[in-house]
């Protein structure tokens, strides 16, 4: 059974003037137990709008949404349930903190999900642990916090609902670079401990390259590439012409092809292009 599967999932928005238009328009998706989906496109190409949906924010204008295997819209108690099952963190979560203090905040889902105190505490200091913050940071304010602690703290009241799966919209977004890699370095951490399934929206390819078990990549509400990533970065071309930007060593393979040399255009880490240079040094020697 799939963690979550889509069935043509179609969502219109009225547009005055111009009748219905489709932010997505018949998505078939379906996402493994465990597995780590990275979702990338364009500005505007459906990736929010699509993820809004996998636990009943979002209601379709046409097609179907499982989560577990059971249709999310089938009764009110299947959207309750579809809602705890999936933790979908928004871009820039940190402006959603409210309360008075770091634990507050945590614990603010795990207390609405009806849980008695000795779990919630329990849930609280786990889902620190996970995004690298000590027990000190209960008690501070979280308004008082770096851009990069906050983002952290919201994505810790996420996963102290303990979703079976965790989705995120562009976690790192705005961050600098050593905040970007505390970020990935505690999803990859929280996805190798829990097994979880996890849904990851990204505008950097390096990112993706280096996370992703298979790529869904958008354009226009309509999916243009599924598959893993090799797969998905051997069409640098396309993505390219998507407005989307390669890794740069992707780049450069693109760029050895079009000069005439036999390597390949799926190289997509530094990893990959060290080998590859080593394979061509080997065969022109």
């Amino acid at each position: 059974m799939n963690a979550i599967e889509t069935k043509n999932l179609t969502y219109r928005y009225r547009n005055t003037g111009k009748g219905a238009i489709a932010a997505i328009d018949g998505i078939g998706l379906e996402v493994a137990m465990g597995e780590l989906l990275c979702i990338i496109g364009h500005t505007g190409s459906g990736k929010s709008t699509l993820v809004q949906h996998l636990n009943a924010l979002l209601k379709p204008t046409e097609g179907t949404v499982l989560v577990n295997g059971k249709n999310i819209w089938e009764n009110k108690a299947a959207i309750r349930a579809a809602r705890f099952w999936v933790g979908l963190c928004f871009q820039y979560p940190e402006y959603q903190l409210f309360e008075e203090t770091v634990e507050k905040d945590i614990s603010f889902g795990p207390k609405n999900m009806g849980l008695d105190k000795d779990e919630i505490k329990r849930r609280v200091l786990h889902s620190l642990d996970y995004v690298g913050l000590d027990k000190n940071y209960l008690t501070k304010s979280p308004f008082d916090l770096s851009g990069g602690e906050k983002r952290r703290v919201a994505i810790a009241g996420v996963m102290a609902m303990e979703p079976q799966a965790l989705v995120l919209d562009e976690p790192t977004a705005g961050l600098d670079p050593a905040g970007k890699e505390q970020v990935l370095a505690m999803i990859r951490r929280y996805r190798e401990e829990t097994g979880r399934t996890v849904i990851l929206i990204s505008h950097n390819m390096e990112e993706v390259a280096r996370m992703a078990d298979r790529v869904l990549v958008m354009d226009h509400g309509k999916v243009a590439f599924h598959g893993t990533v090799p797969e998905v970065f051997s069409h640098a071309e396309e993505l390219t012409e998507m407005g989307l930007t390669v890794p740069p060593v992707t780049r450069i393979f693109m760029r050895l092809r079009a000069l005439g040399l036999p390597v390949s255009a799926g190289v997509y880490t530094i990893e990959q292009g060290v080998e590859a240079l080593r394979k061509l040094e080997g065969s022109m020697g």
